[in-house]
């Protein structure tokens, strides 16, 4: 997956622009991993921030809009194609770095194109 597809929303998974995705659950592919505290439908950016509760101590981790695999408005669940442990190694969310610096993208970029394990 390019750098400009893991920021872009993939066909098929029911995404919608201007659907309201806080709140939801976030299902990885082995189970749920915590709820949508953020959503950006920037063109280019596209990511959700997820809060992952006492699940790994509340940390917040950011997943490109090209992991969503699917949208079940009917439940309010996101599915994404990585695991727990893939979700749980990846750089913290920085409230504080996404504001400020325009290349603080690129290191999730990089962790999520990696090969999945």
């Amino acid at each position: 997956m390019s750098e400009e597809e893991i920021w872009g929303h993939q066909e098929n998974t029911g995404y919608r622009r201007g659907i309201d995705l806080v709140g939801y659950k976030v299902e990885a592919t082995d189970g749920g991993i915590g709820k949508i505290d953020k959503h950006s439908e920037v063109v280019g950016a596209s990511h959700l921030v997820v809060d992952t509760g006492v699940w790994i101590f509340g940390k917040h981790v950011l997943l490109p809009a090209g992991t969503i695999t699917r949208i079940d408005t009917a439940e309010q669940k996101v599915y994404v194609n990585r695991s727990k442990d893939q979700i749980k190694n990846a750089p913290e969310f920085d409230e504080a770095k996404y504001g400020g610096e325009p290349t603080y993208l690129e290191q999730f970029a990089r962790y999520y194109n990696q090969p999945h394990m």
